[in-house]
């Protein structure tokens, strides 16, 4: 290969390059899509049905992208783990169980590793899906269900690198994935059950009460002026007083409410009680609702905070937007 000039590379060209890659490989997908069909609908029942694991054979580029859909099916409910064809061929055989399914992957459905695989296979009465791009290959005749996963040609100038045949590869993977977690209606709790050391699954994970404010809460009573009321929130530094009485919430005044009414009137208004001043029946949210929850209702009704409250609705904190 002769040596290049990096100075000589011209930005239009390089960007003009991704241009083209892109827009090829998003046509792909969407002729990809037109090609789906009732073999599809097959693979994710017999999936559904099986009640061992899903096990990803692939060699080379599909392989990796085998380790990638593996990966996916274990996160989001299938038991899922890559197997490497040749490995397998010499001992690892051993980890396919009775009542496993195969995903075979091989864009040729050639691929030798995997074709010495298919006599073991069948001995063992496993089925199998195929990720071909021939349908006429000696995996795809020899497989129970077969997937089409061709492609007019790859997006390497030289037709060779797999470039589009493994996005596609990949995406029917997350096809997959996705109509299996539907078809088991996977909800956010199972996914941080399965993620619960990432910074998503502790969000999925965390309750209200984990994250609200709980001491030293601005806190004074119906009888309260807003002199004194303006103290306590000033102390408070989340620009809002709660006003409770009884142990029990009974309004909120907030920044917004005292510019507001300083707005509408200015006599005397240093001296009433937050009585007359208060919103009550504030916006409330139980102290073991999921943050993620808390998070959608904020957002909803376009709130800052919510007063969080126990089983008997008193008081146990304060959540703010921020507070994850």
């Amino acid at each position: 290969m002769d040596d290049i000039a990096i100075s000589d590379i011209r930005s239009d060209v390089l960007i003009k390059s991704a241009h083209h890659t892109l827009s090829t490989q998003a046509q792909a997908l969407l002729d990809l899509a037109d090609r789906v069909t009732e073999s599809f609908a097959q693979a994710v029942r017999m999936i559904l049905a099986s009640k061992g694991r899903t096990i990803i054979c692939g060699m080379g580029k599909s392989g990796l992208i085998g380790k990638k859909i593996a990966a996916t099916l274990a996160s989001t409910g299938t038991p899922s783990f890559f197997l490497h064809p040749g490995e397998a061929f010499h001992g690892d055989l051993g980890m396919i169980q009775a009542q496993d399914t195969l995903v075979l992957i091989s864009y040729s459905g050639e691929t030798e590793e995997l074709i010495r695989l298919l006599p073991s296979l069948k001995n063992f009465g496993n089925p199998s899906i195929a990720l071909v791009g021939n349908l006429d290959s000696t995996l795809a005749q020899h497989s129970d269900c077969v997937l089409d996963i061709s492609v007019d040609r790859e997006t390497c100038p030289n037709n060779l690198a797999p470039t589009t045949s493994t996005t596609m590869t990949a995406a029917m993977g997350d096809a997959l994935a996705v109509a299996l977690m539907e078809s088991r209606h996977f909800q956010p709790q199972d996914f941080a059950r399965f993620h619960p050391g990432g910074s998503l699954g502790r969000k999925l994970l965390t309750r209200v009460k984990d994250l609200m404010h709980k001491e030293n809460l601005p806190v004074c009573g119906p009888d309260t002026h807003l002199k004194e009321a303006i103290s306590v929130m000033t102390h408070g530094r989340m620009g809002v007083v709660l006003i409770q009485e009884h142990s029990q919430l009974v309004g909120i005044f907030t920044d917004g409410d005292l510019r507001r009414a300083m707005l509408r009137e200015t006599a005397n208004m240093i001296d009433k009680p937050m009585r007359e001043l208060m919103t009550a029946n504030p916006k409330t949210i139980n102290e073991n609702t999921m943050i993620v929850q808390a998070e959608e209702r904020m957002l909803k009704d376009k709130i800052t905070l919510l007063v969080a409250v126990d089983d008997e609705d008193k008081l146990s904190g304060i959540l703010e937007i921020y507070d994850r």
